[in-house]
């Protein structure tokens, strides 16, 4: 008989790429998946994975073998979810991928009172690319993810996956404290021309939205410096090697050297809480749903003191 748990590890490593990711994602060394994925060719005795210089492939074998746990993982899913509403409170593990902001300023003190109040639940957290993330609630490899999306791109959702907003996530200019718009109360985004931007790679979010946003302005963005995380970008501004926008929600307080200006009209970034429509009924779904409203104010209003703390 087929072990669910190496089927597991093999359909992680079908949708992530590599054993690594899928390591990372399953919350296993990839040692680990490694052997589980070993056991499974000893035991259907058929090579599944197959090296290519220094990643692997699947063998056809392999990815008829990942549809197939796809499926089965899809029913265990539909099963977990019928017990666990019958019994009508949280329970079992929930996987949660989350954006680096989120799993920052939001997400610890949401755990925490899942951890506090439903004992019987395992709630765990990966930091996950919202543009990551989404999809691999839809292939099931997280029961749900926390995703941001803005008003010129909307956040892409799949077929088989619903969503619910939890809130909205302001954004500010940052600059070093020497700049010329630093003791202004608000910039607006005609008045960019000549500025040297830092700022997240290509084919993330933020970077789209800046670019979209200058482009409409009839600006071309001169983008100096790329870094993917906030406290990075900070650090670059500090060193008044650009300026940078930056949302708030787990930013942290600023440098003494660096104050956030407010744009006009202020850009806003949407949250997410995104799963699958076959758990949409599972109780761990719908109290973590209810804990990340409840918990986002607090994470907002927090946010928001950092700002003016900075400004």
């Amino acid at each position: 008989m087929l072990d669910l748990q190496r089927l597991r590890a093999l359909y992680a490593v079908s949708v992530h790429g590599s054993v690594q990711a899928a390591a990372m994602s399953l919350g296993f060394t990839a040692s680990a998946v490694s052997q589980q994925i070993a056991k499974l060719e000893r035991e259907t005795r058929t090579v599944l994975l197959e090296r290519h210089g220094r990643g692997v492939q699947l063998t056809e074998e392999a990815h008829r073998l990942a549809a197939a746990a796809r499926e089965l993982l899809a029913l265990v899913e539909r099963t977990e979810t019928d017990l666990e509403e019958r019994k009508g409170t949280p329970s079992g593990r929930l996987s949660v991928a989350a954006f680096a902001s989120a799993a920052r300023g939001l997400m610890p003190g949401v755990l925490a009172e899942l951890a506090d109040r439903h004992p019987e639940l395992d709630a765990r957290l990966s930091e996950v690319d919202p543009h990551e993330s989404v999809d691999m609630v839809a292939k099931g490899v997280v029961d749900m993810a926390i995703a941001h999306d803005w008003d010129i791109s909307p956040l892409p959702v799949p077929s088989g996956v619903e969503q619910t907003r939890i809130g909205d996530d302001l954004c500010d200019l940052v600059v070093p404290r020497g700049h010329r718009f630093a003791r202004r109360a608000t910039v607006r985004r005609e008045e960019f021309e000549g500025e040297r931007w830092v700022c997240q790679p290509p084919g993330r979010v933020c970077h789209d939205w800046l670019m979209r946003t200058l482009r409409t302005a009839g600006i071309e963005p001169d983008v100096a410096h790329y870094a993917d995380e906030n406290p990075t970008l900070v650090a670059l501004v500090e060193a008044g090697l650009g300026i940078a926008l930056i949302p708030r929600l787990g930013r942290g307080p600023l440098p003494d050297a660096v104050t956030a200006v407010r744009l006009d009209p202020v850009p806003v970034r949407h949250l997410y809480a995104v799963w699958r429509t076959g758990a949409a009924r599972r109780p761990a779904v719908t109290e973590t749903v209810r804990t990340l409203r409840t918990h986002w104010p607090r994470a907002a209003q927090g946010s928001a003191r950092t700002c003016d703390d900075g400004a």
